[in-house]
C-alpha cells in the first residue's frame, strides 16, 4: 500500500506500477565522527541556471539527513576546498567521470570519513527549465552527447517553465523587502500566507494563490507544496527538500531565511518588528527574498530557445501551432517556434 505520503507524491508526479524496493542492505560511513568528516549533496551543474560549475552544500560533522533535511544550514560546497583539499580534488574528478559516464547532469551525495571520501549514490538530477536547455545545449557542444539525446533531456513541463512569472520592476519596491534568504527555485510569487500542507491544499481547493510558510518541509508536506505557488522556509539550504521539490515542480522558492520565525501554533510570522499573519499577502522573489504585500508579476520570458528549438524542428514530423487570444500571445508563440497560430 505505501505511506500517505509516498502515495500523493506518485499520484502528483504520475508514477505507476512501481513494487517499490523490498530490502536495502548497505554498507554504512559516517560524516559525524569530528572535524576531519563531513557529508554533502551536490549537482554537478548548477540546476537552476544549467551552468557548467559545481553547485552544492556541505557540513562538516554531520550525517547526509542533516544536510538534505534542512535540520542545519549547511556551508556552500567550497568550503570543503579549503578544509579537505584532497578529499574535494578526488570529488571533483569524480563528478567529471560519472557525468561522461550517464551523459546526464548528475545529483550526487556523498561523505568524508576521517578525510577518506565515499560517494554514497548519484541520480540524474532534477532542473528547471532554464537549466534544462542550457544543460542540453552545452552537452552536445562539448560533444557528450548528439541533439537527439539531447532533445529527450527537456521536457514539455521545462518549456513551460521558462515562461516563469517575474516581478514588473523589483526596484520600485526595494524599501518592502522584509526578509532574505537562499535562491532555492526561481521565478516570483504573490500568495496569501498559511502555515500547514492541509491548509494549502484547502485554500488551493477554493481558488486561493498561497505561500505555504514552513520552518521546514518533509516529505510529509508534499501536497500542500504542489498545491502552493510558492515556498518560504526557515532553514535548509539549496540541496534542502523544499528546494529539490521546488524546483522539480517549477515554483518558486526562498529557503534558509533565518530572518523569520514561524510559529506553526499560532499561525503566524515575525520577521524583525513585523508580523504577517495568515491570509496576509506575501510575495516572494526566487532569487532570495520575501517582500510585504502584494506585488504585480510580469510573465514575460527572459530566455531564447532558437538553438533548442532549431533542433527540435530538424527532427519533426508535426506541423507546430498555437492558440493565441492577443498580440502579445501571438508573439510569444513566434519566438517560441510556431509556425502559424489562430484564436
Amino acid at each position: 500500500m505505501g505511506q500517505p505520503r509516498a502515495n500523493k507524491y506518485r499520484s502528483i508526479n504520475q508514477i505507476k506500477g512501481l513494487k517499490g524496493t523490498a530490502v536495502n542492505v548497505q554498507c554504512m560511513v559516517f560524516g559525524n565522527m569530528g572535524n576531519t568528516s563531513g557529508t554533502g549533496v551536490l549537482f554537478t551543474r548548477n540546476p537552476s541556471t544549467g551552468e557548467k560549475k559545481l553547485y552544492g552544500e556541505f557540513l562538516i560533522n554531520a550525517q547526509g539527513e542533516d544536510v538534505v533535511a534542512g535540520i542545519r544550514t549547511p556551508e556552500d560546497l567550497y568550503k570543503m576546498k579549503e578544509c579537505m583539499p584532497e578529499a574535494y580534488d578526488e570529488l571533483v574528478e569524480n563528478c567529471n567521470i560519472l557525468e561522461r559516464h550517464y551523459k546526464e547532469m548528475m545529483d550526487i551525495e556523498f561523505t568524508v570519513q576521517e578525510n577518506r571520501l565515499w560517494m554514497l549514490q548519484c541520480r540524474t538530477g532534477k532542473r528547471t527549465g532554464k537549466g534544462a536547455v542550457k544543460i542540453a545545449v552545452d552537452m552536445v557542444n562539448e560533444g557528450l552527447v548528439d541533439k537527439r539525446s539531447a532533445i529527450k533531456m527537456v521536457e514539455a513541463g521545462h518549456l513551460d517553465q521558462l515562461l516563469h512569472p517575474q516581478f514588473e520592476d523589483p526596484s520600485a519596491y526595494k524599501d518592502k523587502v522584509i526578509a532574505t534568504g537562499l535562491p532555492a527555485s526561481p521565478g516570483a510569487a504573490v500568495g496569501q500566507v498559511v502555515f500547514t500542507a492541509d491548509d494549502a491544499e484547502a485554500w488551493h481547493a477554493q481558488g486561493k494563490a498561497v505561500i505555504l510558510v514552513r520552518t521546514e518541509t518533509s516529505p510529509e508536506d508534499v501536497g500542500g507544496m504542489h498545491a502552493a505557488v510558492g515556498i518560504l522556509t526557515a532553514r535548509g539550504g539549496m540541496t534542502s527538500h523544499a528546494a529539490v521539490v521546488a524546483r522539480g515542480w517549477g515554483k518558486c522558492c526562498v529557503s534558509g531565511c533565518s530572518d523569520i520565525s514561524v510559529n506553526e501554533a499560532d499561525k503566524v510570522v515575525v520577521i524583525g518588528d513585523e508580523v504577517v499573519q495568515e491570509g496576509d499577502w506575501l510575495s516572494l522573489n526566487g532569487s532570495t527574498r520575501g517582500d510585504s504585500g502584494k506585488q504585480p508579476l510580469s510573465t514575460s520570458s527572459q530566455w531564447r530557445l532558437e538553438t533548442f528549438m532549431s533542433w527540435v524542428d530538424e527532427t519533426r514530423q508535426l506541423k507546430v501551432m498555437a492558440n493565441a487570444d492577443t498580440p502579445d500571445d501571438a508573439l510569444t508563440a513566434r519566438n517560441n517556434g510556431a509556425q502559424d497560430w489562430t484564436l
